[in-house]
């Protein structure tokens, strides 16, 4: 039977995708729907229509999956920020333990695992320690602050995000408030005109600061609009309506001239307060400016670094590089417990904020150098094979080299495009007896792995951490061991 667009079909979904949208089968014919989930029972209208397979929209659910629950954000089916909200969170967790371990052994072909439960959050709501709200202008002419709906520029007005701090509704309509009180028009990106672009919010939760900074389409703001935005801000750290507990500490701009879906740009502005809050992870401490990387959920960071090192085995007298680290959060996670500790980063500003983090924590056996790690690594491990026969250094020069180009362990954290197999390559070169694989995309994990087993590396331990509840992503730390 052949299907069109437009046409209504009855089915029963019995499997999710990996953008969290449900997929069946009408006579063999294949069908994704988003927000349907395994075990619902569906009418839907068929939106496009391919030859083996087609997308269609939910009509209506004739009979409710047992795993189907009432989503708590009541703009969660148009936002696109949580993908899978109606589905209950242990669900959610079955989910995402399914999706690792299918990639592992369809993509990687990676078999005799020990593979673990994920590891859930006592609380899946309010998790999240930075917001980004565009700003706009509604249909009435009034501002309009909220998220992008799915795949668009259009704005779902919504500013008690439910995966985010309690606190922010109330900044933003203090904020909005400002702004229909001084005239101070949203950005428009058609027109490339008016001034506020996005309210960025971040929070400290261990330390209970909070950051707001405003995108501002120019380079200048008038110090009166400044006075007026700085007075009403810090009267909020004190409104009754917010933890008493938090408190705003930090007021920036950030300047964000550019014709682009970037939302930050390059140079700030510290209005009041200090350049940065402050956060920990376990107890290392962190400081957090506008631009800096740092993890959205500490809590959930807390548990995945610590697997992680769980798996490195450090007792204290090992050398491990820490590649793609970042601003140096598991390289300095891994510091106190390891001999020496050597970070690579190809972002100039995450390496300054690195060094910064190892000195405000009077850590002094971590090492980061600038680069893309597939260059910095074999170029270092040349350099120190040189020095480690060269006669005219000291033995300890020698035994120093010798050690850096001999890891005890790897850390590799890399960005959702997986690791350069040229990378993979000098690692191997280097033979360390562990590697330890940090990700956020478990189908190019399961390449990578894929390539390590090729070339003498086993996967023995694999565990899955859920960072991002709601929506489809899924953290997984990983063991590897050198095979003999």
């Amino acid at each position: 039977m052949s299907f069109k667009k437009d046409d209504k079909v009855t089915f029963v979904i019995e499997d999710i995708g990996t953008g969290g949208e449900g997929i069946g089968k009408v006579d063999g014919y294949t069908l994704f729907v988003k927000d349907a989930i395994i075990g619902d029972k569906i009418e839907a209208k068929i939106i496009k229509a391919k030859k083996n397979y087609g997308y269609a929209r939910l009509e209506k659910i004739i009979e409710a999956s047992s795993d189907r629950v009432t989503p708590a954000c009541l703009v969660a089916r148009q936002c696109g920020g949580c993908q899978i909200q109606q589905m209950s969170y242990q669900a959610q967790l079955r989910f995402k333990e399914k999706l690792v371990d299918d990639n592992l052994k369809r993509i990687g072909k990676i078999e005799g695992y020990e593979f673990f439960p994920a590891i859930g959050m006592e609380e899946p709501f309010r998790y999240r320690n930075k917001a980004q709200y565009p700003v706009g202008t509604a249909k009435d002419g009034s501002v309009v602050m909220g998220f992008y709906a799915g795949r668009t520029h259009s704005i779902i007005s919504c500013t008690d995000c439910k995966i985010g701090a309690v606190e922010n509704q109330y900044i933003l309509a203090v904020i909005k408030s400002w702004m229909e009180l001084n005239g101070v028009a949203p950005y428009d990106e058609q027109t490339r005109k008016g001034l506020v672009r996005h309210v960025l919010i971040r929070t400290g939760f261990h330390t209970d600061e909070i950051m707001v900074c405003l995108v501002i389409n120019g380079t200048k703001m008038s110090d009166k609009l400044k006075e007026s935005l700085v007075g009403r801000l810090t009267e909020v750290s004190l409104d009754s309506d917010i933890s008493t507990d938090k408190c705003i500490k930090s007021i920036m701009l950030n300047y964000n001239t550019e014709n682009t879906n970037v939302i930050l740009g390059r140079q700030c502005e510290t209005l009041w307060g200090k350049s940065y809050i402050e956060d920990y992870i376990g107890d290392i401490k962190y400081q957090i400016s506008p631009l800096s990387f740092f993890q959205v959920n500490p809590r959930q960071t807390e548990k995945l670094y610590g697997k992680a090192l769980e798996y490195a085995g450090l007792t204290g007298n090992e050398t491990v590089w820490d590649l793609y680290c970042g601003i140096g959060t598991i390289s300095l996670f891994l510091a106190k417990n390891a001999r020496k500790v050597y970070g690579v980063e190809i972002v100039p500003q995450a390496i300054e904020d690195a060094k910064n983090n190892a000195a405000i924590n009077g850590i002094d056996n971590a090492e980061f150098f600038v680069g893309k790690a597939e260059e910095v690594v074999p170029h270092f491990y040349e350099e120190m094979a040189r020095l480690a026969t060269d006669t005219s250094a000291t033995e300890a020069q020698r035994e120093e080299a010798r050690k850096s180009i001999t890891p005890d362990v790897v850390v590799v954290d890399p960005p959702r495009k997986g690791c350069d197999e040229s990378l993979l390559d000098t690692i191997v070169k280097m033979s360390p007896e562990r590697i330890v694989y940090v990700s956020c995309d478990s189908a190019t994990l399961a390449r990578d792995l894929g390539l390590l087993a090729a070339k003498g590396y086993k996967t023995v331990k694999v565990q899955p951490v859920d960072q991002f509840s709601h929506t489809v992503h899924v953290e997984c730390v990983c063991l590897l061991v050198r095979m003999e």
